[in-house]
């Protein structure tokens, strides 16, 4: 019978480590783990400092992420099956990408019941930068991400090869009402907190989920990584780098080059380069083969995927109090994107020309 995984950071013992690491590093022995760091957000997060009996070449420090604690948060986070996605992508996909993505020294997956254990580069100890939402990316280094997107986008663009390698990489599904009810208390409660447009694409999402989520989702599919914004980036000198795979998906490549300019440089940075970005990202899939997009096209898409930024915004108009410092700068900066975004793309327009229902 196979061992559990460990459940929280604590239970990653000095035998447990030594066991999981010795794949990579032949020969490793560890002898004491520390915690330095824990966060809840989604998933369990901590930094852990290792002391070697042998080091065999591991770092003397790890980024480790787990389920969240609680059986039942654990279940609903297994149900979702991102564990399973974030290890597949770093032990199937990675390793076919020049994507700037962390190390990962460790991926453990339990099918029978969702758990995970992710051990992954440090970027604290490495030297990147992850945004408090205070700074965007900077537009030459997302110039440079988005060519290194349109590699996955032009990768995956053939069944065929998705069959081959990424099988497990689904289209995703529009059942639940999580978004549509966080959107309903921002509505009721948090009004005047939120602008005209932005409360007009709620209410069209609220009422039509599934039909508006078909919307942005329409196109030729393709791998993308799905959640490209600033808190799922980091800055590693001239190069963008990618976290949190846990929602990778099938849909227009599109919806994720839209979302990446619009979520992750700051908005005058935005306003700015997004022409010229777009135009950069369409001249990288031209030369690596791909499927071609023509310009009005891109810009059309890239309007209506502004809508996106509501439902993506969903946790944030709820305005949770309590939280932290560093949670409220980001979110504030989240939906300040957000906002400006749909006004200035007149996502609002774009949704309505575009609806069929």
């Amino acid at each position: 019978m196979t061992a559990p995984l460990p459940l929280t950071a604590d239970e990653l013992t000095p035998a447990w480590l030594t066991d999981a690491l010795a794949a990579r590093f032949a020969g490793v022995r560890v002898a004491a783990v520390e915690v330095l760091e824990r966060h809840e957000v989604t998933n369990a997060h901590a930094r852990i400092a290792l002391t070697y009996d042998v080091a065999a070449g591991a770092p003397p420090s790890m980024f480790v992420k787990l389920p969240p604690p609680g059986a039942e948060r654990r279940a609903v986070i297994a149900a979702t099956g991102m564990g399973e996605r974030e290890a597949r992508f770093y032990d199937d996909l990675a390793p076919h990408l020049s994507l700037r993505v962390p190390d990962a020294y460790v991926t453990r997956y339990d099918p029978a019941n969702g758990d995970f254990v992710l051990l992954l580069e440090d970027l604290v100890a490495t030297g990147a930068a992850v945004s408090d939402g205070s700074w965007g990316i900077p537009p030459d280094v997302a110039a440079r991400a988005l060519v290194e997107l349109a590699e996955l986008h032009a990768r995956y663009e053939d069944p065929a090869r998705r069959a081959a390698e990424a099988p497990w990489v689904r289209e995703p599904t529009f059942g639940s009402n999580y978004g549509p009810a966080m959107l309903t208390t921002a509505l009721t409660q948090h009004r005047d907190r939120i602008s005209d447009a932005f409360a007009a694409i709620a209410r069209i999402y609220i009422d039509h989920t599934a039909a508006l989520q078909t919307v942005w989702h329409r196109g030729p599919h393709t791998v993308i990584h799905g959640d490209p914004h600033l808190g799922n980036l980091f800055v590693d000198g001239e190069r963008c780098g990618f976290l949190d795979w846990g929602i990778i998906n099938l849909s227009t490549p599109l919806r994720e080059v839209s979302y990446f300019i619009t979520m992750s440089l700051d908005v005058e940075d935005r306003r700015t380069h997004e022409r010229e970005l777009l135009a950069h990202y369409l001249d990288a899939r031209r030369a690596l083969g791909a499927t071609p997009i023509g310009a009005e096209e891109a810009w059309q898409a890239h309007r209506l995927q502004a809508g996106y930024t509501v439902p993506a915004s969903c946790q944030i108009v709820t305005f949770p109090e309590g939280i932290s410092e560093r949670r409220r700068i980001f979110s504030e900066s989240f939906l300040a994107k957000a906002e400006a975004a749909v006004d200035d793309l007149d996502a609002l327009g774009a949704i309505e020309a575009a609806r069929d229902w």
